[in-house]
C-alpha cells in the first residue's frame, strides 16, 4: 500500500476514535451532573456506566491501535505481519488500518 494512502486511512481512523471517545466523555459528564442521590441509581443507570466502562476500554485498545500502526508506517514495516513478516493485502488495510496481521494468521490466532 501506498504510504500516503496508509497515513489518511490511520490519520482517519485517529479522528474516528478521538471524536467517539470525546463524545462518550462527554455523556459521562453529563450523566455525572444529572446524578441525583447515591441512593437514586437505579439499575439502567448502572448497566449504562459499565456499558461505557467497556466503550472507553475499548477506545483505548483502538487508539493504541492506530498508534502501532503509525509506528509500523514511519519503520517502514507498515503492512508487513508482525507475526510472519508477509504483505498484508492491500483490501484488508482499507477495512482495517490497523490489521497487524493476515487475515489467515488472524483467524488462526483467535483473537
Amino acid at each position: 500500500m501506498d504510504s500516503e494512502r496508509a497515513r489518511q486511512l490511520l490519520a482517519h481512523e485517529r479522528e474516528r476514535i478521538e471524536k467517539a471517545i470525546t463524545a462518550l466523555a462527554k455523556e459521562d459528564e453529563q450523566a455525572v451532573s444529572e446524578q441525583g442521590e447515591p441512593g437514586d441509581q437505579g439499575s439502567e443507570d448502572l448497566y449504562e456506566k459499565e456499558l461505557n466502562t467497556g466503550l472507553a476500554e475499548d477506545l483505548a485498545e483502538q487508539l493504541a491501535a492506530v498508534e502501532r500502526a503509525e509506528a509500523r508506517l514511519a519503520a517502514g514495516t507498515y503492512g508487513l505481519s508482525v507475526d510472519s513478516g508477509k504483505a498484508i493485502p492491500d483490501a484488508r488495510l482499507e477495512a482495517l488500518p490497523t490489521a497487524e496481521r493476515t487475515l489467515e494468521e488472524q483467524a488462526a490466532s483467535g483473537r
